[in-house]
């Protein structure tokens, strides 16, 4: 075995995967992704995209707390958050991977095409698609905060901790 660490045949290397969104708020969809995401790599960054186009319900310190009080029994995960080119962000933090998640063929043809921009910008970084779990597939943190806002109960859809962040803005 070689001791060049581009070498795939390599067991010296690590897998460094980051799993980029919103996560505003987090799902069961993205906790899905997380756990499996963490089974799969070495280390996994959990990525709040911070965009200042967007208005997001939850501010990024709101979503890293309530993503670590639902991770925190994953020792080989980490929460961070970015701004600009995630393929920068990758190359900053020695990421070789790119954790997307798919529920609809919809999601596939955007997702190829930021997977294709991104390898031609960054070749060495791949992107690894993990398919919804069937229970997750039509959950969207954008309905989420629609039903919450509406009085709804999300419960089912978000975890525990997730759904006292959303009554209390709900409430407020």
């Amino acid at each position: 075995m070689s001791g060049n660490p581009s070498d795939p045949g390599n067991s010296q290397r690590r897998l460094v995967a980051i799993y980029p969104g919103s996560f505003d708020p987090l799902t069961n969809g993205h906790l899905d992704l997380i756990c499996r995401g963490a089974r799969l790599t070495d280390h996994l960054i959990v990525a709040i995209l911070r965009n200042t186009h967007k208005r997001p319900l939850f501010s990024v310190g709101e979503r890293t707390e309530m993503i670590r009080k639902v991770t925190a029994s994953l020792t080989n995960v980490e929460i961070d958050s970015f701004e600009g080119l995630l393929v920068n962000y990758a190359a900053r933090r020695n990421a070789n991977a790119i954790l997307r998640g798919i529920r609809a063929i919809s999601d596939y043809e955007t997702e190829l095409q930021m997977a294709l921009l991104n390898r031609r910008m960054r070749p060495e970084t791949e992107t690894i698609f993990l398919m919804a779990a069937e229970e997750y597939s039509f959950i969207s943190s954008r309905m989420i905060k629609e039903i919450a806002t509406l009085g709804g109960d999300v419960s089912q859809f978000v975890p525990e901790a997730v759904t006292g962040y959303l009554r209390t803005k709900s409430s407020g």
